[in-house]
């Protein structure tokens, strides 16, 4: 489509000037409703059939009209693929003609930003459903994050997406949260570098990433969605805050997504310290922030510090939200005239209309039609749906191949008494709710569960093989036979026939988990908080019975979450934990099981021995250990980067180049891996630090360095960690964060609580402040010998 005439020539359209000089030029043409029109999304239908994605969401989506809204203009396009099923090719075609229609018959032609969400993949029907964040983490490796990143990112722009709402950076302090599948750890440093590698992944294909939720959403009490925080200022520093500041400083990022909660009583999505203050000025974040959706009303609805739409919209944007989504509840009319009579300064709206237009610039959104049509109707930009529909894959085997490769890296071997690998069992028995079921594999926002489970009729759009498909294939000549036992949150039982089965077999493969859904539809996932960690429903029960029956149990748990497992951590013949590893998750699976594959992932979050011993994470401090003055025992069952494999590693010779460093200085540790067993395999080498005495009470043990190291049997390296003073840093009395005098350990190991060597270094010199321009992450060598 041509540019639109009436503006052909504006300066605003002139790629060769400054991107500024544009900025300012279309700030001062566009009217007042035109501004506030490029400040919010539209979402025109929930879904096909009016099922809700969300509660509240039909009350908070408005109805639309696009006749009227069309003519001002508009800021984005919510969720266009990721609504109702469509076909590709055929919702290209809708988006196109949305755009447009929004070009055509705005005054200024002005096309929208569209976003997507991408937390496990690009959410839309057909597209591959890659392993959730928490796989992400168990891999231990930003390499394979950031390639996955690259395939969403390209995948999404090629559809005419411009933004990606993800990844999450929230650092798991209590795993009955829901939405622990949606992060990646309960560390800051794996989260960190985790996320920064999928975000540029991401910014790479030329689509903004969005990190969420900014800040603390993962501290809420009792674990419960939406609920409010209430850490302190250390933990808010020192745990929560380090993953945005590294993604931000290294990955390129280009938007921000609030926090639901509030932080000892402010909102987020009001608070100007956090989204103004450290955001901005702090740390020099220049893109937008845009709102959880429905966030600037829950300002009115659920937190009740607003007296009406508008007040929450004038402290959203006073506060630092560019961006209202997905629709405009509170950025509506109510907005215009409030600005229009002085209660709203017109300053705040040109704010953040000039961060909003400064990224349409730098996505081509204002360079003619090359910036809104998706790639894959390029030449054929006047052809109908039906002409295109089905030219378009989003699953390619290209796809299929590195989401089999990261669910492959983020298997955990837990515990293994030798069973494993699976050397040509005659008879099998799958036992266990997930066993059977295609969907055991998706986390929540995976499009087949988080949308199309509302429209069975279309199915999942992708090949979901279940965990008994993959074990036929894995084992052509087995005897497999299947008994669920009982459904995942326990509404049907049969003991009977799930011990029968297990006594007639040779190995029981037993799948249990959870079901990922939204807000109380599943066991695990956005909404799906848990009072404790015991497995959901009867699970626990089955396992108990059937690890009770003689027969060698193979546990395995393809879940959002870790739980309490009971009996089998010391009975079961071995423990393997799946994180919801995507759609070729249970191939990778039952290859580990065989022995096909030689397992190398580790716990991004601890296994809890106790299923009430919560809130627990492996970053505790003396007193939130084991002791003798309580009867409740937090120690984890299995640890904060636990992980087994078929073959053995050693670890020798952990040295410092010093024996004391500066309180500004650096010091480099050195160790020597080897393979010691007779195949191939991956040990992830961790570094952890120890500070004995501080000002405040510090973890017993922190993760500040990592690295996966493949190697060949019998080969040896050499792993050099560059370690400044600066990961010594914590939030001292006066809250400022310091490096201080006095004795760090620094411990090399396999887990948290696996930690083979140690090395003692003395820290001297006067007390130093740090900011956030400190480092974050050491360097690493590894090196052959």
């Amino acid at each position: 489509m041509p540019v639109h005439e009436t503006s052909a020539a504006a300066p605003w359209r002139d790629a060769e000037r400054p991107a500024a000089e544009r900025v300012d030029a279309l700030v001062a043409e566009l009217t007042l409703e035109e501004k506030i029109a490029q400040l919010y999304g539209i979402w025109i239908a929930a879904s096909n059939d009016g099922a809700e994605v969300a509660p509240n969401q039909n009350e908070m989506t408005e109805d639309v009209d696009l006749d009227t809204i069309a003519p001002l203009g508009l800021g984005q396009l919510t969720r266009t693929y990721g609504t109702v099923p469509v076909d590709p090719a055929a919702g290209a075609v809708s988006l196109l003609r949305t755009q447009q229609r929004i070009v055509a018959e705005s005054r200024l032609g002005i096309p929208a930003l569209a976003h997507e969400e991408c937390l496990a993949g690009f959410a839309a029907w057909g597209a591959t459903a890659y392993p959730v964040p928490l796989s992400w983490g168990a891999s231990w490796s930003p390499e394979i994050v950031q390639e996955m990143g690259e395939r969403i990112g390209a995948d999404m722009r090629k559809m005419g997406v411009h933004q990606g709402l993800a990844p999450v950076l929230d650092v798991v302090r209590d795993a009955r949260w829901g939405r622990v599948e949606e992060t990646i750890g309960e560390d800051p440093l794996l989260v960190g570098t985790i996320a920064t590698a999928y975000v540029k992944g991401i910014e790479s294909a030329g689509v903004v990433a969005t990190l969420k939720h900014f800040a603390g959403y993962s501290a809420s009490k009792a674990g419960r969605n939406l609920a409010p925080v209430s850490i302190g200022r250390r933990e808010l520093n020192d745990v929560i805050l380090p993953p945005f500041e590294m993604a931000i400083r290294e990955s390129g990022v280009r938007s921000v997504m609030n926090s639901y909660t509030d932080l000892d009583g402010v909102p987020s999505a009001a608070d100007e310290s956090l989204l103004t203050g450290l955001l901005r000025d702090t740390w020099g974040f220049d893109g937008t922030v845009v709102a959880d959706y429905f966030a600037i009303a829950f300002l009115l609805t659920q937190h009740g510090v607003a007296e009406d739409w508008t007040d929450a919209a004038h402290q959203a944007l006073k506060a630092g939200i560019d961006v209202e989504l997905p629709g405009r509840k509170t950025f509506g009319p109510d907005l215009v005239a409030a600005v229009r009579e002085g209660v709203v300064p017109e300053a705040l709206i040109d704010r953040a209309l000039r961060r909003v237009l400064a990224q349409k610039i730098e996505l081509g959104l204002l360079d003619g039609d090359a910036g809104y049509v998706p790639a894959v109707l390029a030449g054929r930009m006047d052809a109908g749906a039906d002409e295109v529909r089905g030219t378009v894959d989003l699953d390619p085997a290209s796809n299929r191949a590195l989401a089999r490769r990261l669910a492959e890296q983020a298997i955990v071997l837990l515990h293994n008494d030798g069973t494993l690998p699976l050397r040509s069992p005659r008879r099998i028995a799958v036992i266990g709710p997930n066993g059977d079921d295609p969907y055991a594999v998706l986390g929540c926002y995976s499009f087949p569960l988080h949308v199309g489970i509302h429209h069975p009729e279309f199915g999942a759009g992708i090949a979901l093989p279940t965990l008994l498909d993959s074990l036929r294939r894995e084992f052509p000549d087995a005897e497999i036979t299947y008994a669920q036992g009982t459904s995942v949150d326990g509404g049907e039982r049969d003991f009977d026939e799930a011990l029968a089965a297990a006594r007639e077999a040779d190995v029981v493969i037993l799948a249990l988990g959870d079901r990922a859904g939204l807000f109380g539809r599943g066991t695990s996932g956005e909404g799906c908080d848990v009072a404790d960690l015991t497995l959901p429903g009867a699970q626990q029960e089955l396992m108990d019975a059937v690890v009770a029956a003689g027969t060698p149990t193979v546990v395995t748990l393809l879940a959002g979450r870790p739980y309490a497992l009971g009996s089998a951590v010391t009975d079961a013949a071995a423990i393997v934990e799946a994180f919801f590893a995507g759609e070729e998750g249970t191939p990778a699976l039952a290859g580990v099981l065989s022995g096909r594959i030689n397992p190398s992932g580790r716990l991004p979050v601890s296994v809890p021995a106790s299923a009430g011993a919560q809130p627990s994470t492996y970053l505790a401090v003396p007193l939130a250990r084991k002791s003798g003055v309580s009867n409740i025992d937090p120690s984890a069952a299995f640890p904060f980067g636990h992980g087994l494999t078929y073959t053995t590693f050693s670890h020798t010779d952990l040295e410092a180049d010093v024996s004391e460093i500066a309180t500004d200085g650096t010091v480099t540790v050195s160790l020597r891996v080897t393979n010691t067993g007779d195949r191939d395999g991956v040990d992830v080498v961790q570094l952890y630090v120890h500070d004995p005495v501080a000002q405040t009470p510090r973890p017993v043990q922190r993760l500040i360095g990592y690295v996966r190291v493949p190697l060949a049997a019998g080969d040896t390296v050499e792993v050099r960690f560059g370690v400044s003073a600066d990961l010594f840093a914590y939030t001292g009395r006066a809250m400022e964060r310091i490096v201080d005098a006095g004795e760090i350990v620094l411990s090399a190991g396999r887990s948290s609580g696996d930690l083979a060597s140690t090395v003692t270094l003395r820290v001297v010199g006067d007390t130093r402040v740090v900011d956030h321009t400190r480092a974050l992450a050491p360097t690493v060598a590894v090196t052959s010998v």
